[in-house]
C-alpha cells in the first residue's frame, strides 16, 4: 500500500503518510471527465457519490467518509490497493517511461464505472478534455439523478434515462446515434467483468461508434484490464517514436498503467522526439 494507516477523524476518512498520489495528475490526466479542482482540493462525482478530496501535508484526507464506503467505494476507485512504488521499480528500467514516471510521480489510474466509462469516452472521440467535461456534465445536469442538498451534483444517467433522450441540451453532435445505441443494447456489464478480455472487447465493438481505441479505454478505466492501452494519436506517436517492437515484455501485465504515464507525459511534458 501507499499509505501507512487509515485514521476517522470526526466525518472525516484519512489516508496518512500517503506516496505515489498527487490530485491533479491523477484527476486532471484525460482518464476521468468528473472532477474539479476546488481551492482546497477536488471535487468528484462516481458510483452516485460526491466526494471532496485534498492533499493536507503528507495525508490524503477523504471528506465525509466512513471507513466502509472506503473500502466500498473508494479504494478500488483510486487503484489504492495497488503500490505504485513497487510498480515504479519496474518502469524506472525503461528509460523513456522512466522519463515519464518523473514527470508524474504522483499519477495512479482510476478504477470506474463501466457504463460511465463507455459514455463518456465515446463523448471523447474527436474532442478535447474541456469540450468532453462539458458534455459530461451536461448529460448528468439533464439526465441523471440531483443528489440531495447540501451537496448538489447529479449521478451519471443509466441506459433507460438515453434511449429516447433528446440529446440536443448535450450538445454531442454526431455522438448522439452512438450514445443511444449504446442505452439501447444495455450491455451486461456486471456479467461482462469476469469475461475474457477478448470477449468483453467484441461485446463493445458491437456498439455503434465504438472501435479498438474506445474500447480500450472501457476495458482499461471501466474494467480494470491493465494489459489493455488504447492506442489514440498520442500514443501512436509514442509508440512510434520510442517502442516500435512493442512494450517490453516487462511492462505487458501493467502495459494500461504505463500507457497512462506515458500518455500524460507525451501530451503536457514534451514533444516526440526530445524525450530520448
Amino acid at each position: 500500500m501507499d499509505y501507512k494507516k487509515i485514521k476517522q477523524a470526526g466525518a472525516d476518512l484519512i489516508l496518512c503518510d500517503i506516496k505515489n498520489f498527487i490530485l491533479k495528475q491523477t484527476l486532471d490526466n484525460g482518464q476521468c471527465f468528473r472532477w474539479e479542482e476546488r481551492e482546497s482540493g477536488y471535487t468528484g462525482i462516481a458510483h452516485g457519490r460526491r466526494l471532496d478530496i485534498a492533499l493536507e501535508g503528507n495525508d490524503l484526507v477523504l471528506k465525509n467518509v466512513t471507513a466502509e464506503e472506503f473500502e466500498l467505494t473508494w479504494r478500488d476507485y483510486f487503484d489504492l490497493g495497488r503500490s505504485y512504488g513497487d510498480l515504479k521499480k519496474i518502469y524506472t528500467t525503461d528509460k523513456t517511461l522512466n522519463k515519464a514516471v518523473t514527470y508524474s510521480p504522483g499519477l495512479r489510474l482510476m478504477r470506474q464505472d463501466p457504463w460511465e466509462t463507455l459514455i463518456t469516452f465515446i463523448l471523447s472521440q474527436n474532442s478535447n478534455i474541456p469540450r468532453i467535461k462539458g458534455m459530461v456534465a451536461r448529460l448528468c445536469e439533464n439526465f441523471g439523478q440531483a443528489l440531495p442538498h447540501p451537496c448538489g451534483g447529479h449521478t451519471f444517467p443509466e441506459p433507460n434515462a438515453l434511449v429516447d433522450a433528446d440529446l440536443s441540451p448535450v450538445r454531442t453532435g454526431y455522438r448522439a446515434d452512438y450514445i443511444k445505441d449504446a442505452a439501447r443494447r444495455n450491455l451486461p456489464l456486471k456479467e461482462l467483468q469476469s469475461a475474457p478480455t477478448e470477449d468483453v472487447r467484441k461485446a463493445l465493438m458491437e456498439i455503434k461508434g465504438v472501435g479498438p481505441k474506445v474500447a480500450d479505454c472501457v476495458l482499461l478505466y471501466g474494467f480494470g484490464r491493465i494489459e489493455s492501452y488504447p492506442l489514440d494519436v498520442w500514443m501512436k506517436r509514442v509508440m512510434a517514436e520510442y517502442y516500435p517492437s512493442g512494450f517490453p515484455a516487462s511492462l505487458a501485465d501493467t502495459a494500461g498503467i504505463a500507457q497512462q504515464f506515458l500518455f500524460h507525459y507525451i501530451r503536457t511534458g514534451i514533444k516526440v522526439g526530445e524525450g530520448q
